[in-house]
């Protein structure tokens, strides 16, 4: 019986990434994941800049097979007085890059911030390096640096008392730290400001999570027809990390935002990608469950670990260590994968820096040696599985 492999893909963020499309081929992957970051937030990308972009890929052997990602702009996501001009943008984008052949597009819908990480560096037993979140620090950065009115009531009392205690001992740089770690999270902002995210979380406080909710099934109603014509398929990234922050709502987090997500707008290019590093991150979901129950509208995989302790604080594990069971996420990837024409995409999502890639500036959680270390530890994990179909 023929058995089918999933597509093997790679995040590069194009010319400037520090890991070249030589090493991408090198470590085994036939796809490229990419996004024009050069284009500003809510911006139409010309086709010009998406051929020019594909041609890069496919002169070096490889195929652009997902845009990760066409960001949303929060005018869209708080569906303010600009969204009809965000939304035409959106929609001639997605337009431009059909005309390209490129028809996969990854997106998330969390407010302000795309992922939050409290320490970039935490290092390992081995001596590698990997990203961190702590709910203590980030008590410290909502309630003394942000300084976000009511913030200590969002915590347990028992984070709030630690918080005080360890902020007492930090130094005016490690407060910097500390704020550049979180608010990496903001999308194409070079220097973004306090008061900016202030703002933004008040906007949100009235929006709330019904409110952010109907505004997701808005922007999905929005881009249907078009979707549907050029046959583009959407996938929603989960929530990172999976449960509100600093007072923000949170939409994409379990199995019950999954579901509503894909009822909410019934049609087939409604997708999900499945990450499950985010996923992993809430204690609460089983991911093998979340998998079965959207299946067949999952279009793009992010294979991620993550390892928890009792306070829900999490790091960045090895591909198949961690809390996520690795092999029963992939025998279910791997069964459904059989089921379709074309190969699911999939990418190692993060990896450590280890080895030469500690001395080298990197992307945080997209070095080189410890995606390739993930790819290949997967590769094999899907090999094994598909052999022991026969």
């Amino acid at each position: 019986m023929d058995r089918k492999f999933l597509q093997q893909a790679w995040r590069w963020y194009g010319p400037n990434d520090p890991v070249s499309l030589q090493d991408i081929k090198q470590a085994g992957a036939t796809a490229i994941v990419s996004a024009l970051h050069h284009i500003a937030h809510g911006q139409v990308w010309p086709v010009d800049d998406i051929m020019e972009r594909k041609q890069t890929i496919e002169q070096a052997g490889l195929v652009w097979s997902v845009v990760e990602s066409v960001t949303i702009h929060e005018s869209i996501k708080t569906r303010s007085s600009e969204v009809d001009y965000y939304l035409d943008n959106y929609r001639q984008t997605l337009r431009n890059l059909a005309s390209c052949g490129i028809k996969t597009v990854c997106y998330n819908f969390m407010p302000v911030l795309d992922w939050t990480r409290t320490q970039l560096d935490l290092e390992m037993k081995d001596g590698s390096k990997a990203l961190y979140y702590d709910w203590i620090d980030l008590a410290i950065f909502d309630i003394y640096i942000l300084e976000r009115p009511d913030a200590s009531s969002s915590y347990a009392v028992s984070v709030v008392e630690q918080a005080q205690i360890r902020y007492s001992t930090y130094t005016e740089e490690r407060k910097r730290f500390l704020q550049g770690n979180v608010l990496m999270g903001i999308p194409g902002e070079k220097d973004p400001s306090l008061e900016d995210l202030r703002t933004s979380i008040a906007i949100y406080e009235q929006i709330g999570f019904d409110g952010l909710r109907e505004n997701l099934v808005y922007f999905l109603s929005e881009i249907a027809d078009v979707c549907e014509e050029l046959g583009i398929k959407m996938t929603i990234h989960p929530d990172d990390p999976p449960y509100p922050i600093l007072g923000l709502p949170r939409i994409a987090s379990n199995i019950d935002d999954f579901t509503f997500i894909v009822n909410s707008v019934n049609k087939p290019f409604n997708g999900i990608c499945f990450c499950t590093g985010s996923l992993g991150a809430g204690p609460d979901n089983n991911l093998v469950a979340l998998f079965k129950s959207v299946s067949s509208r999952i279009n793009f995989i992010h294979l991620r670990n993550v390892q928890r302790d009792e306070a829900g604080n999490f790091f960045e594990a090895n591909h198949l260590e961690g809390n996520v069971d690795m092999y029963a996420v992939m025998k279910e990837v791997v069964a459904e994968n059989q089921m379709r024409d074309v190969p699911i995409p999939f990418r190692p999502d993060h990896g450590h820096q280890m080895l030469d890639d500690l001395k080298k500036v990197t992307n945080p959680g997209y070095s080189a040696i410890g995606r390739l270390r993930g790819l290949a530890e997967l590769r094999g994990l899907e090999l094994g599985l598909v052999r022991n179909l026969d």
